[in-house]
């Protein structure tokens, strides 16, 4: 029985460690240690000795293996349109737009490929916390449309149509829960939004209660650089997120996506922060139109408030965009983890380039 037993107990830490390496790195210890899933399945049983708990330190890594570099390139990646089939027209020729195959079929490259997902929170605040050899990458959408996110009916209420971006995402995360579930939405509250089933403030509460972030696009999708007054620049950002407090009491937008990737010409202070109607707005984060990938949040040249994306791949291809990237980019231009979220691990070579205060507590290591 006593055999039995911990020929169970090595097959489920097997099955752990596979779940959660990254590329052709393999760190069963260090996986073990940070894996939610090893932590959820391990049976809790009370004990009549009253003993110590001990502190558990992340297993030590083999940098000439892994190759971390923290101070590399993050991909925040602009997704758009979502549809089943395309027919190209005079005004989309299917540059921002992908079908649901082709995001399915994305997924799974990414995760062979070694990205993990993380939340725009946890990029702006330096918390990234994915397995050791793995990149992390940010999504985020841009204006609201059903293929994105929509709502059906079935037995349980209201869920996310699995024709949709969300429930393509979800599907996923059933057999891949540590490629994560995460991203920021931007809306524009004025218009029709996540179009479906549900009102609304039900479409946004179940973004939220999933783990989505949703951002600030402006009221109407308006140009910025043609908006003469700062009164029209707080009416399209701030009435935005004073329609968002209705909608989701207490809800504050953190994040903000430049509308046509236009910014104001002479009235940039308003885009970061005003008021409409006693309402007030501080976007900590604004995302670009994409072409290149985002600094670390500990490099010297992270800029949140320009905050750089890239462009998902559309049906119909361009350079610069995702597919491009993910074969241009090399590894070691890339941010590569360390496995440990207590600790900045970068190339000796690298280390001029760190802003020392975006460390807060975290101990750097250079190797």
């Amino acid at each position: 029985m006593k055999k039995m037993l911990n020929r169970k107990l090595f097959l489920l830490l097997s099955i752990i460690v596979l779940l959660s390496g990254c590329g052709k790195v393999n760190e069963p210890d260090q996986n073990i240690v940070n894996s939610p899933e090893a932590n959820m399945n391990v049976e809790q049983k009370p004990s009549t000795i009253a003993t110590p708990k001990p502190s558990v330190e992340p297993t030590p890594i083999d940098v000439t293996k892994v190759k971390p570099n923290e101070m590399g390139k993050i991909m925040v990646v602009m997704f758009h349109n979502f549809v089943e089939t395309f027919t190209p027209s005079k005004w989309d020729k299917g540059e921002y737009t992908t079908t649901f195959s082709s995001f399915e079929k994305l997924l799974g490259e990414l995760y062979e490929k070694g990205y993990r997902l993380i939340s725009m929170e946890d990029y702006l605040n330096n918390n990234i916390n994915v397995p050791a050899g793995c990149i992390p990458m940010v999504f985020t959408f841009d204006d609201g449309t059903d293929g994105q996110f929509n709502l059906v009916k079935d037995g349980n209420g209201l869920v996310a149509n699995k024709k949709s971006a969300v429930g393509i995402m979800e599907e996923f995360n059933k057999t891949h829960p540590d490629f994560g579930l995460k991203g920021t939405f931007f809306v524009n509250l004025g218009g029709e939004t996540f179009k479906g089933e549900g009102t609304l403030s039900e479409r946004l509460k179940y973004l939220i209660d999933k783990g989505f972030d949703i951002g600030n696009h402006t009221m109407n999708h308006i140009h910025l650089n043609e908006a003469k007054t700062a009164e029209k620049i707080n009416e399209e950002i701030g009435g935005n997120q004073k329609r968002m407090l209705e909608l989701v009491p207490n809800y504050n937008f953190k994040f903000f996506s430049l509308p046509f990737g236009q910014p104001s010409k002479n009235l940039k202070e308003h885009v970061i922060k005003g008021q409409y109607q006693g309402v007030n707005y501080d976007n900590k984060i604004i995302v670009e139109v994409g072409w290149d990938p985002a600094y670390s949040p500990v490099s010297k040249n992270f800029d949140p408030l320009s905050t750089h994306r890239v462009r998902s791949s559309g049906i119909k291809p361009v350079d610069a965009d995702l597919e491009w990237w993910l074969k241009n980019l090399t590894r070691a231009e890339q941010y590569v983890s360390d496995g440990n979220p207590e600790t900045i691990t970068i190339p000796k070579d690298k280390e001029e380039g760190v802003n020392k205060s975006s460390l807060k507590d975290k101990k750097l290591v250079t190797y």
